[in-house]
C-alpha cells in the first residue's frame, strides 16, 4: 500500500451549514462534483469531504455516535506566528469555537486549536523546523 491519503471525510450534522463555514467562512472552494448530499473541497494534496455523519456511519457499517472527542485532529500549518493568530481569528469569525488560544508550545513552535461547527478539531500551527514550500507543502525531514 502506498503511503498516501486521498480524501478525508468529516461527518457533519448539517451539510449546508458546514459548506457555508468552509466555503464562505474560511474561503475554500467547493468542487463542482459537490451536490446537496456531499461537499468536496480540493486542498493541496488531499480532498476534504463533508458528509452527513449518520450516513457516514451507515456507509462504514458502524454504530452512529457523536463523541465529544473523536481521537483525531487536523492540522493547518502556516508560515508565521502572526498567520496562526489571523487564521484562528478568521475561523472564529466564521463560526468556529476557539478551543486553545495560540501559544508557544513544547516542541518549539506556536499553535492553537479551533473546533468547526461539528466539533472537529483543527490545529493551526507555525513550525519553524518545517518550512512551507512554494507549492504549499510542508518541508519535513525524510
Amino acid at each position: 500500500m502506498q503511503p498516501r491519503v486521498n480524501i478525508i471525510t468529516l461527518g457533519v450534522k448539517d451539510i449546508d451549514r458546514s459548506r457555508q463555514f468552509y466555503v464562505s467562512g474560511l474561503g475554500w472552494k467547493a468542487s463542482s462534483a459537490s451536490n446537496q448530499d456531499i461537499v468536496f473541497i480540493p486542498l493541496l494534496s488531499v480532498v476534504l469531504s463533508l458528509y452527513q455523519e449518520k450516513l457516514l456511519a451507515e456507509d462504514a457499517t458502524v454504530e452512529y455516535s457523536s463523541p465529544a472527542f473523536r481521537g483525531i485532529t487536523l492540522a493547518h500549518n502556516v508560515s508565521s506566528k502572526e498567520e496562526v493568530d489571523k487564521v484562528l481569528s478568521d475561523a472564529v469569525t466564521a463560526g468556529a469555537k476557539l478551543v486553545k488560544p495560540a501559544q508557544d508550545v513544547f516542541w518549539g513552535g506556536y499553535s492553537g486549536y479551533f473546533a468547526d461547527l461539528d466539533g472537529h478539531l483543527w490545529e493551526v500551527a507555525f513550525n519553524p523546523f518545517w518550512p512551507i514550500q512554494e507549492d504549499g507543502q510542508l518541508e519535513i525531514p525524510k
